[in-house]
């Protein structure tokens, strides 16, 4: 935790309730008037009523008792519909405390960051979450009245919520890294396979040796390269198993049948999920022999065609020194430049805030439905192959796009690899978040008035 001076702070906010006081002029009356204004001095004392206090000061923020009993009311209301015994009054309003401080230097962060809900979308969240519950908007707010909250209250909570999701996802993913590697790893895993329902038919070509004879396995790994470089130029692989396989199914072009995902034999458990139809894998080396093995159909796995566009973009965020007007202003003027003659790519290293596209030229890989967000979605269907998209928001920042060609694509297994990296970002994730968490609490200074 960051140490500064410490300060003691009273914002205690209090209410003197006190009467109206005559004046008197008359000189014999001097002595009374001290008497009257002490006794009302003693009354008002006794009628000091506290309102409201501090209970943390955090950063340049500070939680007060009313934010703490509002949320210990609402955490106790929710344990006790769930029929969960409610643990100690002192352990709860502890943990509810560091819950409200963690959001308030989050809440700060995010406001230096210009991290902002927009009130359209808030509305459309609002519109969300009563429809999720089967209600119309206004049926949703005599709801929340009927339980004790009001709807601007609930509508605030809301926005501060997904100003820190959004805070979140852009400090945290930036840390998450998830391996071509480790999705081959996950999508061959015991786990993935018991939930592939997939058939693999497959064909195989086996180049036998002697185990310990280096000079034969190498000669055997040598042809089956051979093999490979055939096949994928075209050859038939059923040819060349019969024309080279010693595998008791070399007369049958390799052919081993269709094979459901538990059935598929160990060698080939971990490449097979990964082929598409057609192709062949590379060679699988043993101490006795190498093995070529094709997918020569599969069904079963799913299948995906989609309409996928390759674009490229220019993202200018909003930051501590950059507002809305000034980030829409720079957006534009690239735009223009663009229009004008200049190179996009050029004017995307230059300028975009996206790095990781931003270093090549602003392009991104091909886009399936789904994959960005909807503002950007809907600007990159709505935008023609070569032309340049106006100036439009996300909650990224502002952006400008151009799209680059469009293609029909089965994504089948790309949906599989990209369901399998979800999956392990997600992992990662809640892991990176909490070590994030606990770094800006460390790094904050906080003071606890209670």
């Amino acid at each position: 935790m960051m140490l500064r001076k410490t300060v003691d702070y009273n914002f205690s906010i209090l209410l003197v309730t006190r009467r109206c006081i005559p004046v008197l002029f008359a000189p014999v009356l001097l002595v009374l008037a001290l008497l009257f204004s002490a006794s009302i001095s003693t009354n008002a004392s006794a009628e000091v009523i506290q309102l409201d206090r501090v209970v943390a000061i955090v950063d340049d923020g500070i939680i007060l008792q009313s934010e703490l009993d509002e949320r210990l009311r609402n955490v106790t209301e929710r344990i006790r519909s769930q029929n969960t015994p409610l643990p100690s009054l002192q352990l709860l309003q502890e943990r509810i405390l560091d819950q409200l401080v963690l959001e308030s230097i989050q809440l700060q962060m995010a406001e230096r960051a210009g991290i902002r809900v927009s009130d359209s979308e808030l509305n459309q969240t609002m519109q969300k979450i009563a429809s999720q519950n089967g209600m119309e908007l206004a049926e949703f707010e005599q709801q929340l009245a009927a339980e004790g909250f009001t709807y601007q209250a609930a509508r605030e909570q809301i926005e501060r919520e997904m100003i820190i999701t959004r805070f979140q996802q852009r400090m945290v993913d930036v840390r998450v890294r998830v391996t071509e590697k480790e999705v081959n790893d996950f999508l061959s895993s015991a786990a993935a396979r018991a939930t592939d329902k997939a058939s693999y038919r497959l064909s195989h070509i086996l180049l036998p040796y002697a185990e310990g004879d280096e000079q034969a396995a190498r000669q055997a790994l040598t042809k089956a390269e051979e093999l490979v470089g055939q096949v994928r130029e075209g050859r038939s692989f059923a040819e060349l198993a019969i024309s080279h396989s010693q595998s008791s199914t070399a007369l049958q072009g390799g052919d081993l049948g269709w094979r459901d995902a538990n059935e598929l034999p160990t060698l080939f458990v971990d490449v097979v999920p990964q082929l598409a139809s057609g192709e062949v894998a590379e060679p699988i080396v043993t101490p006795t022999a190498v093995h070529l093995v094709q997918l020569a159909d599969v069904k079963g796995r799913a299948s995906n065609v989609v309409q996928q566009a390759r674009v490229r973009h220019i993202l200018v965020r909003l930051n501590e020194l950059r507002d809305e007007e000034a980030s829409k202003k720079l957006i534009t003027d690239i735009h223009r430049r663009i229009i004008e003659g200049e190179d996009f790519a050029e004017l995307a290293v230059a300028y975009s805030d996206d790095t990781v596209s931003g270093s090549a030229g602003g392009v991104l890989d091909w886009v399936s439905p789904g994959q960005m967000v909807p503002p950007f979605e809907e600007t990159m269907n709505n935008t023609a192959v070569g032309d340049l998209s106006d100036p439009f928001k996300t909650q990224f920042g502002w952006h400008i796009l151009q799209v680059m060609e469009r293609r029909s694509q089965d994504i089948g297994d790309l949906l599989q690899a990209s369901q399998a990296r979800q999956i392990l970002h997600r992992r990662r994730y809640e892991v990176e978040l909490q070590n994030w968490l606990g770094e800006i609490r460390d790094e904050s200074y906080v003071e606890i008035k209670i």
